[in-house]
């Protein structure tokens, strides 16, 4: 059984991680915690371990927040892995991404929970919400180009998705193009982006990459790519496996939500030289 450090204002405790999660508020009504997955990097991008809630500063609306619940390691996960399929991708393009994309399912935990769409003019359920170790069977080949890409319509789609409720969510989306012909605009994908609780890491294979996605990982807490050279993918997509075991949660107890629901913006800081830290930027009050 995976155990995590609940650190309160007392002596450190150790609890069950399933019982311990019960405990977070996955900012849902009802609870008294938010709860901040939070990624640590060197300046070589390489994941920082063996931190402490000592080490962390956490803020909310600029006012500082007691860390009550804290944990490092890995966590239960379930993840979308969304690829494009559009013509745009035809050849070699998808079939490096679909190599990739195999790889990095083969490098996540075996319990964690996978589901791979094709995404295109439509978007496709190529394998449902499934353990990794099964979807180390997806029909990758079943995979062809086809259709074009309205991706913020698809990046909506798959935030909606039957992510599990008591797992960090993610969602990795490995697309060539910028928008087509979407019905969501950029700025509705980045507020339901911000509402979703979902970590995203958008890789975009080009020359350049599109403004939202940037701004998708920014304030999500993932983390986006440009990869120039196909070739390149299976290492890029090795650096988000990797990441996603080596992340910290924090948990604090935030002052009573009075009126409306409304936007509260969160902060989160490292003591630490020549470190980054990525973790969502906010939630809405309930």
């Amino acid at each position: 059984m995976m155990l995590q450090r609940i650190v309160g204002r007392g002596t450190a405790t150790i609890v069950p991680l399933f019982a311990a999660g019960l405990a977070f508020a996955q900012f849902t009504t009802g609870v008294n915690l938010v709860e901040v997955y939070a990624t640590v990097t060197d300046r070589q991008g390489q994941p920082v371990t063996g931190l402490t809630a000592a080490d962390f500063r956490v803020s909310e609306d600029g006012a500082p927040q007691p860390i009550t619940a804290f944990a490092a390691g890995e966590f239960p996960l379930s993840i979308v892995v969304a690829l494009d399929r559009s013509f745009s991708m035809s050849g070699e393009r998808l079939s490096l991404a679909k190599q990739a994309a195999r790889l990095f399912v083969g490098a996540l935990r075996p319990d964690d929970e996978v589901m791979v769409l094709a995404i295109g003019s439509e978007v496709e359920t190529i394998t449902p919400p499934v353990p990794a170790r099964a979807a180390a069977g997806t029909a990758w080949d079943a995979i062809e180009a086809w259709g074009t890409t309205p991706l913020y319509d698809v990046i909506v789609k798959a935030l909606e998705m039957p992510y599990t409720q008591t797992r960090r969510r993610a969602l990795l989306l490995v697309s060539d193009g910028f928008d087509r012909h979407s019905e969501t605009s950029a700025t509705e994908v980045i507020d339901r982006a911000r509402r979703s609780n979902v970590l995203v890491y958008p890789v975009a294979i080009g020359k350049s990459r599109p403004p939202v996605l940037a701004e998708l990982a920014t304030v999500t807490g993932g983390r986006s790519f440009i990869v120039d050279d196909p070739k390149r993918l299976e290492a890029t997509l090795n650096t988000v496996a990797r990441e996603l075991r080596h992340q910290y949660l924090l948990g604090y107890a935030p002052a009573p939500p009075t009126g409306e629901p409304r936007w509260r913006s969160i902060d989160v800081r490292v003591d630490r030289r020549d470190v980054t830290v990525r973790a969502r930027d906010g939630y809405v009050s309930r």
